[in-house]
Formats: structure tokens, sequence, C-alpha cells
């Protein structure tokens, strides 16, 4: 017994206990397994996420939108040559129409119009502009440019009213700047055109009263003259100075009265007058579109609604100055241009006066004449194309697509709620599965185990099917050999006869971490396997709390190691025969009141020796290691130990406890045997999950059924 204890103690030595009890990496096959383990969990949490997609749908009122679509083209009629550029569009022009669909001006008119203010969608709404600039979205096509105008509301037919509404108002709101505009540059047409014809009227009676005076012939010796040509063409390029001035004049004069509406009025339409640079109009639109959005969440008396207002005010005042600066540049270098062709045209004029001067007068005075009827024709034809453009309104918007009431609702939408709702319930119920997994601390595979326990798992034991008794689970080996519970058996003998040197594992102790484990049967089958294999084998029950190898063999239990122990019979009494060749039996007898100190007094020791000394193989069944000390003073004694874990029951810890507590005695652990694995792939992958298939296809059958000890 010496050696076989210094022997025990260098292989605890050799054997480092494991650390932290960590499950090894999953693959994704193991995955796939923790999931179907809690499917159930899964196609609840799926199912709920449908219920209440269902009932979210059922509950949401229903929201119909209403389209219009608008093509705006980005130049207008043309009204004068020289302001040509206070028509033309901005790059951000289609934007600026947007915003500008979405204005207080524009929404203020709209709900004026078609009793918009009395719909069903603004009852309750105190102010309806922000309601409305929320409801009312304004885009761009992606691929063209077509202004869609939608509204969303729950009564269709409301929908169809706003969106139309809203384009009348934006139409109108065109048709009055425009017409406002024309008016403007037409009054300022029509007092130049006065003044020029009255200069006409007087320069005719001049030229009449000069031809009285000098008589018509004496105005015929000039024609040829170079001088008289060249004076003729200075008084047309004086004329054009002239009309530029006027052109010059008036585009001035139109922008300071649109600036000075604009003022009045407080919004500005940067992308129809184009004022100032194109960096300072998109920082002044920039601008505006923030202010809007801020006055969309904000009061007028919040600070950003403050600062967002005196910066916009800022650009707008810089851009304002750069464009009356621009208009008075123009007609300053007009003035300059009429001032040197003036410069001109006298000096030649006094030339002529020196060779002909009744020639020259007269040339002065046609050609004064030729030049104001040329300026009144031009005025003339101005005003008569204005008086076109304003008749005609605005010609640039076009409406393609007219709003009317949506036959289906756009939200909510079933699918997609359906859709979402299933993946985030599959999500949902995935992760609820792997939760589970972590929080659940029973031992899933062989190679956990291994980590655990810190040793080999030696073999598998599926799980026995139907309602077995004591007798037939623990002697399935012998009452079917030929089952996979008997080859599973046989699998373990031959890993204990390969796992100690010969001769030095005669006995072994069979113990579990908790009650309830089939350590039992794993006795008695392991005993009967070996003893088929020609050993002499005896079982003894040292489990003195709770004996149950006399039910399994059905031998009487009146007499056994606490009848030898207590010296009312002899050892060779106490043994009895099983029925099975090879193999014996020494029973628990009377139960003691004190198992603990009769498995550590010297007499059992000298009957355990003695048993080593008759058979080939001694089997211990011993109570659970955890919460009895009855299993580390065997552990301690015998040769090996074997420790079972039971598949579906056993947890990490306690399994950690168990070897820890076998190795702190010195016990020298062969390995570990996980019992009752069900045979499902799908819940404990027998075959898979333990890494043990056998190779025989047990996995490919499906049984139910619970072993007992």
């Amino acid at each position: 017994m010496n050696s076989e204890t210094q022997d025990r103690e260098n292989h605890a030595q050799n054997v480092s206990p494991p650390s932290d009890a960590v499950r090894p990496e999953q693959s994704p096959e193991e995955l796939l397994v923790v999931v179907w383990r809690s499917r159930w969990v899964v196609l609840l949490a799926t199912v709920a996420a449908l219920l209440l997609g269902l009932v979210y749908m059922h509950r949401a009122v229903p929201i119909y939108t209403s389209t219009s679509r608008v093509y705006v083209e980005q130049e207008g009629p043309r009204v004068l040559t020289s302001i040509e550029g206070v028509m033309t569009q901005s790059k951000n022009y289609l934007y600026t129409q947007c915003e500008l669909l979405r204005s207080t001006p524009i929404l203020a008119e709209a709900i004026e119009r078609a009793g918009i203010r009395r719909m069903k969608m603004l009852s309750g709404v105190d102010n309806p502009i922000p309601y409305l600039r929320k409801a009312v979205r304004v885009n761009v096509g992606a691929k063209d440019d077509i202004i869609n105008v939608l509204c969303d509301s729950p009564y269709p037919k409301e929908a169809a009213q706003v969106v139309n509404a809203v384009i009348d108002a934006y139409i109108t709101y065109h048709v009055r700047r425009k017409r406002s505009t024309a008016s403007e540059v037409l009054r300022i047409l029509q007092t130049e055109k006065a003044k020029r014809e009255k200069e006409l009227a007087r320069k005719l009676h001049a030229l009449l009263i000069f031809k009285t005076e000098y008589g018509v012939l004496a105005f015929d010796r000039g024609e040829g003259n170079v001088i008289t040509a060249r004076l003729a063409k200075l008084s047309t390029a004086l004329t054009q100075a002239q009309l530029e001035v006027i052109e010059a004049k008036a585009g001035h004069d139109v922008i300071r009265t649109l600036l000075r509406d604009e003022s009045e009025k407080g919004n500005y339409d940067y992308a129809t007058l184009n004022l100032g640079s194109r960096i300072d109009h998109e920082l002044a639109l920039r601008a505006q579109q923030e202010l809007i959005g801020l006055q969309q969440d904000f009061t007028d008396d919040h600070p950003l609604v403050k600062e967002a207002k005196r910066k916009v005010h800022l650009l707008k005042s810089q851009l304002r100055g750069q464009s009356l600066t621009a208009a008075k540049r123009q007609l300053q270098t007009a003035l300059k241009r009429q001032a040197e062709t003036r410069a001109l045209f006298e000096e030649q004029k006094k030339l002529a006066e020196s060779r002909n001067v009744t020639a020259t007068t007269h040339a002065i005075l046609s050609s004064g004449i030729k030049r104001t009827e040329k300026l009144c024709d031009i005025l003339d034809d101005r005003i008569k194309e204005i008086n076109v453009t304003e008749d005609a309104g605005v010609l640039n918007i076009s409406i393609l697509e007219v709003a009317r009431p949506a036959a289906k609702p756009t939200s909510p939408r079933k699918g997609r709620i359906l859709t979402v709702a299933l993946l985030l319930g599959l999500v949902a119920g995935v992760g609820l599965a792997f939760v589970r997994d972590k929080m659940d601390h029973r031992l899933r595979s062989s190679e956990e185990i291994s980590a655990v326990t810190g040793v080999p798992v030696l073999g598998i034991v599926p799980m026995m099917r139907g309602k077995l008794t004591p007798s037939e689970g623990g002697r399935r080996t012998s009452l079917e050999p030929s089952s996979e519970e008997a080859e599973a058996y046989r699998t373990i003998r031959t890993s204990v006869y390969f796992g100690v040197p010969e001769g030095q594992g005669k006995t072994l102790v069979v113990s579990s971490p908790s009650p309830g484990e089939g350590k039992t049967t794993l006795t008695s089958n392991l005993a009967i396997a070996m003893a088929q294999a020609g050993q002499r084998t005896i079982v003894v029950d040292a489990d003195f709390r709770r004996p149950r190898q006399h039910k399994v063999f059905e031998v009487e239990e009146k007499e056994g190691v606490t009848s030898v122990l207590a010296g009312e019979t002899s050892l060779g009494s106490a043994i009895q025969a099983t029925g099975i060749e090879n193999l014996d039996i020494l029973a628990c007898g009377p139960v003691p009141p004190n198992p603990a100190e009769l498995l550590s007094s010297r007499p059992f020791a000298e009957m355990v020796d003695e048993l080593a000394k008759r058979y080939d193989r001694v089997l211990l069944d011993s109570p659970p290691i955890v919460p009895f000390a009855d299993a580390r003073i065997l552990g301690a004694m015998c040769d090996i130990t074997l420790i079972l874990v039971s598949a579906e029951k056993s947890t990490r810890r306690p399994t950690q406890q168990a070897c820890e507590i076998l190795r702190s005695v010195g016990a020298r652990l062969l390995g570990v045997v996980v019992n009752a694995v069900p045979r499902s792939r799908g819940r404990y992958g027998y075959g898979y999950g333990y890494g043990y298939g056998y190779g025989y296809g047990y996995g490919h059958y499906r049984y139910e059924g619970r072993e007992k000890e």
C-alpha cells in the first residue's frame, strides 16, 4: 500500500488543477446547437414581435400621401436686354423654389384658400403654419428637374386640397411678383418715352425753322463730305451711348425698387434677383434655410433664432449692397461712355462748322431727329413687350400632375413592418438563446468537461430507453450485451485498462459530484464488462448512506461491509455471488450511523487490501463527492478514481469543486465518464456534441427515457 500511495501522490503532483472553468470557444456548428436548444425561445420571441407588429398596424392611424408634380423653368420671359441678369436664375434655383413652397408667406396664403383652416387635420392646432410645414414635403427629382410637392394626412381628400392650395399660392406669388416688376419697368420706360417725344418735337420744330431760313438746297453740299460723314457716325454712337445710359438707369431704378419692396415685405427671392456673388448668394440661402429649421424647433426669442436672423440680415444687406453697387457701376460706365462720345462729337461738330456751318447745322438737326426717333421706337417696342408679359402672367411654371386623393395609405407599410418585426424577433430570440446558454452552467460538451475537470473523457454512456428497474439498468451489459449502452461500458473498460500500467489499478472508486447522476449503474455495468473480459471482479458497495448495489444484483443486504467491520461475520461469508461469471458483490450491510469513521478506519483499509489480493479488480461504489467526505477517503485509499457527470444535469462549479477535493487528498483521477447523454443530435449532439460517435451510427437513433441509479 505504501508504494501505491506514493504513486498516487506523484500522479497528483504531475496533474495540475484546472484554472477557472471557462467554456472553450464555440464552433459555428455549436452555435447552431445553442440556438436549436432554445428554439422555443426564438419562436416565442419571433411570434411576440410579429404580434406587436400586427397590433401596431391595427392601432396606427393610416396616412395618405397626395403628390403634385410641377415644372419650373429656370428663366422667365425677356423684359429688357440690359437687365436680363435680373431674371436669370442661380444654380440652386430649384432648391430655392422648394424652400419658397414651404415658406411662411406661401403657406399662410394657402391656409386662406379652399377652407383649409376648417379641415379635420388642423382641428385643435393653434398655429397651422408649423403643422403644414411638417406635413408638406417638397423635393426635386433625382433624375429630372421636376419639383414634387407631397402632403401626408389621415384624410386623403384634405391632403390633395392642401397640395393644390400650396401650388396655387405659389403661382399667385410669382404672378404678383413678376407683374409688380413689369409694372415698375413699364412706368420708367413710359416716363422716358414722354421725355423723348417732347425732345423730338422740339428738334423737328428747330429743323423746320432752319430750313425756312436757309432753304433746302443749301444742305446738299455736305453730301460726301468726310467730316460730315464722321460727324454722322459720332452722332449715331452718341445716340447708342445715350440709349445705354437710359437702359442702365432703368435697371438701376428697377433694382432699387425691388430692394425697397423686398425690405418692406421681409421675404427675399435671391434666385430671381441674383443679387451679389454666387458664394454670397449660397451663404444667404443656407443661412435662410438654417433660420427656417430653427424656427420650427424654437421661438423667435430664442438666442439661436436671434443669431440666425442677425446673420441672415447681415448677408442680405451685403447682397443688397453688392447688387446696388453693380447697378451704379453700370450706370457710371454708361455715363462715362456718353460723356466721351459727346466730347468727340462736339469736337467734330466745331470742325464741321468751320467748313460749312450751315450744312453742319442741318446735319446736326437731322441726326438729332433720327436719333430721337430711333430711341422712341426702341422704347415703344419694349413697352409693348412688357405689356404682353404682364398679360401673360407666369409663363415658366407648368403643373404636370394635379394632386388627387390617394386610394391606398402609404403608412403604415404592412410588409415593411412585418419584415422588421420578424427580423427583430429573430434577433431578440437568438440573443435570448445565447443569454440563456451563458446563464446555463450545465456541462455541454466533452471539451468543456475536460477543461473543467483537467482529465480526459473516458467514455460516453447514452441515455437508456424506457423506464427500467435498478436491476435492469444496473445489469444492462449482461442483459443486453449487444446494446449501445453495453458497448459504451466496454469502451470505458478499455480506457481503464490502458489508462494505468498493468497491476497498478486494481482498486477503483466510482463517484460523482452530486447525487442522482448514475454512479451506481456505472459501477455495476463496468464491473460486469470487466468480468466478461475474464477478470475476477468484485463490487463493493461503499455507499453507507444510500446503498443500492444489493438491489441491482438482487442479493441479501443483511450481511456486508459493515458486518465484516463490526466483526459479526467473516469477509468470505459476506461476499455473495451475482450469478455472472467472474463477478462477486460485497453489499453494504446494515447502514451505520458513522459512515466516514468506518471508511477511514484501519479495518476497512485492510479489508480493501485483502480484496485486492483475491480479485483482479475491486470496484467501490462511493457516495457523492461534494456533500460528503466519504468519497475523498476512498479516493485517497484506492488506486484510481473515476468521476461520473450526468448530461443535462451536472454543472461546472460542483464538478470542478469535486475534482479539487479529490486532488487535495492525493486521489489519482483517471478520467471522467459522461452519463445519460440524449441521442438526439439537436439536443446534446450525441455522437457530435461530446465528440464520441463510436462509429456505429448511434447519433441517427432517437431514444427517450431516464437512467436511474
